[in-house]
């Protein structure tokens, strides 16, 4: 059994060690000890915690401040105080701002034994009845996944095939499809759920700083590591990690994670001892992995580790009959966001989403409709809510065309392949990684319709 990570914190050194001795014969709990508020935080974003013993008292960030930054960093993370018997009624104060229990000092160990498991009992029951409120969400809903077309309807049955078992998951998609609502729906319903989630971004940091993100690394690792960082491969020690964008990867790093998946361990960058991990690897990616393994940018072998089982999530253009559930589901979330009541949407409006492309799909989606309910002062979402590329583009797909379709198809095209590449300023890459297609495929359409580029 994996022992539960408890942080200590108490400026006299002698409480710390006592606590720390009843907590250890159990054999159930780790003792991370911390001398301050300050040194509590720090040590929180450094590595997982269960549950926190706090001491009320203390030089500098009293308890109930270092409490307070507490719930704001993880407000279910349970807490802890420790009083003496004149700070009782400030005790009771933290109770009202999230604190699980309070302990008199001197306190027996058999008090302590018994607070810290009813405190880490209520807070895995709190966890699992989230989950299954999750569960309950939506008709259509996997989570928060919302779909009732058929598409849709073979991604959920491919999600419930895996749910139950470790197997490794590659989750395929244009950008904007919800890859991550999906890795993070199969954790929930795993026998992992208890367990963290971790994601990671592979395209939003740079090479040196991916590698210290997923791995951790040292004091002294290098120039700025001042203190030691714990990575997210060993954050989600027991639960799942989440690498998004696995294809932009580097070399270097794509050996590093085939080492993890391959032997269950690593080292810290500037570390020499071996780091055991449990994992459950999903990833994601808007590419053609195969593609980029016969280019020689992906390694095979991590391929082969990555994709035992790939889900093909469609884009938003292939289930235009989950549109209007979509939009209904974002104006209900944004208009409780904003206080408004809007009771339903023009059919003129779901006619204009219907017939639009959505190059950025769900995520375009979600946007168009937030800007609408911000916007609108009816309680009807009209014609008027929408942006004007979105009406203009929408119209014209659904008027009764009076060329042949591949005429209209190429109209559209050459909108959107404008658009694109007026947003990025004529650069070819950025267009291409927007539309999901290939550089040279942007190249020979641009020089086909005249269109600008850069070099």
């Amino acid at each position: 059994m994996q022992k539960k990570q408890v942080m200590v914190v108490d400026d006299h050194k002698h409480i710390r060690q006592l606590i720390n001795d009843i907590l250890r014969k159990t054999r159930r709990y780790e003792v991370v000890p911390a001398i301050s508020g300050e040194a509590c935080m720090r040590k929180l974003h450094e590595q997982p915690i269960d549950l926190v013993l706090l001491d009320i008292q203390m030089q500098g960030m009293d308890g109930l401040e270092t409490l307070k930054k507490i719930k704001q960093f993880s407000p279910n993370l349970p807490v802890i105080i420790m009083t003496a018997h004149g700070t009782i009624e400030r005790a009771v104060d933290s109770m009202k701002t999230g604190s699980y229990d309070f302990l008199t000092k001197p306190f027996s160990s058999e008090r302590l034994l018994v607070t810290v498991e009813n405190a880490l009992s209520a807070s895995a029951l709190k966890s699992e009845v989230q989950d299954l409120r999750s569960e309950l969400k939506g008709k259509y809903t996997f989570s928060n996944i919302i779909g009732q077309s058929g598409v849709m309807q073979d991604v959920f049955r491919a999600v419930e095939k895996v749910v139950d078992s470790d197997v490794t998951v590659l989750i395929q998609g244009e950008s904007g499809t919800g890859k991550e609502l999906i890795a993070r729906a199969i954790h929930r319903h795993s026998k992992r759920k208890n367990k963290p989630f971790r994601p990671v971004n592979c395209t939003a940091l740079p090479e040196s700083l991916l590698e210290s993100e997923l791995f951790g690394h040292e004091k002294g690792a290098y120039t700025g590591a001042a203190n030691r960082r714990v990575g997210k491969f060993e954050l989600a020690d027991g639960g799942t990690i989440f690498l998004d964008e696995i294809g932009d990867m580097s070399q270097p790093i794509q050996a590093k994670v085939l080492r993890v998946l391959q032997e269950r361990e690593f080292e810290r960058l500037g570390g020499n001892s071996l780091i055991k991990v449990d994992i459950r690897l999903i990833s994601a990616t808007n590419k053609d992995l195969w593609e980029e393994v016969v280019a020689g940018s992906f390694r095979e072998d991590l391929y082969y580790r990555v994709s035992v089982f790939p889900i093909k999530l469609p884009p938003l253009r292939e289930r235009k009959d989950d549109i209007p559930l979509l939009a209904e589901y974002f104006i209900k979330k944004y208009s409780e966001r904003e206080s408004k009541t809007i009771q339903k949407i023009d059919s003129e409006v779901i006619r204009i989403l219907s017939g639009y492309h959505w190059p950025g799909n769900v995520r375009e989606l979600e946007n168009t409709i937030e800007r609408a309910v911000v916007i609108t002062n009816t309680p009807v979402l009209t014609v008027e809510d929408l942006p004007p590329h979105i009406l203009a583009i929408g119209r014209e797909s659904v008027v009764e065309p009076e060329e042949s379709l591949p005429k209209w198809i190429e109209k559209l095209e050459v909108e959107v392949l404008r658009k694109t590449l007026l947003e990025y300023e004529g650069n070819i890459s950025k267009a291409a990684k927007k539309l999901g297609i290939g550089r040279a495929t942007i190249y020979r359409k641009a020089k086909k319709y005249r269109l600008p580029i850069s070099r």
